[in-house]
């Protein structure tokens, strides 16, 4: 059995404002221009599919969009003081592996790829080195490639695949390859991802 879990929103609250708005300190470029210039197919969305293929080069574009000289540092810094763990969730993922695979799977491009330990500390003693980013698999969900090439790595089937991930959209895609998915709501825990995977197993003994 593999078992994909997402990372913000589940493992973690993200609170993306503020991270703008530490952004917006640091640059002197507002909430709306920040998003223009970076979050868009050409900027986030195609890093997060994997272009660029270095967390170099991704800072040097963004960077490049911003007029700024912002440090890795500070860009991992930034991402991950806008992060709160939930540690009512690991428990699930802690539950998931006693019965398979776990791996994490999130929208990042590869400069937070390539500090994912850095940024979610304590998501490292469950996952171990199963923690990606979509760069690392050259596209994002909801394309369907995404999980392609997750049940690739782990030569696993889809209909012996569960996910979570707290954006519907997402789930849509996974399911097209028969892959279970649990829609994380706000108002979810780790309970609902435990019922859930207990009712996947159940279906599959």
């Amino acid at each position: 059995m593999l078992f994909i879990f997402d990372m913000d929103n589940v493992l973690y609250d993200y609170h993306s404002r503020q991270r703008m708005e530490s952004l917006t300190d640091i640059t002197g470029i507002d909430f709306h221009e920040l998003r223009r210039r970076w979050w868009h197919d050409e900027g986030e969305w195609n890093a997060e599919a994997g272009i660029p293929d270095t967390g170099a080069e991704y800072l040097r574009l963004v960077n490049e969009a911003f007029g700024s000289n912002i440090a890795r540092e500070d860009w991992v810094s930034l991402r991950k003081e806008a992060m709160v763990f939930r540690p009512d969730v690991i428990g699930a993922v802690e539950f998931a592996k006693q019965h398979g695979q776990v791996t994490l799977l999130t929208n990042n491009g590869m400069l937070i790829g390539e500090h994912l330990a850095d940024i979610a500390p304590h998501l490292v003693p469950v996952f171990g080195e199963h923690m990606f980013a979509t760069a690392h698999y050259g596209a994002r969900k909801p394309d369907t490639l995404v999980y392609e090439r997750v049940l690739e790595r782990y030569r696993a089937k889809g209909s012996e695949t569960f996910f979570v991930d707290d954006t519907p959209e997402n789930l849509r895609g996974a399911n097209e390859l028969g892959i279970t998915t649990q829609w994380f709501s706000p108002h979810d825990t780790g309970k609902t991802i435990i019922g859930a995977i207990t009712e996947f197993l159940g279906t599959r003994s």
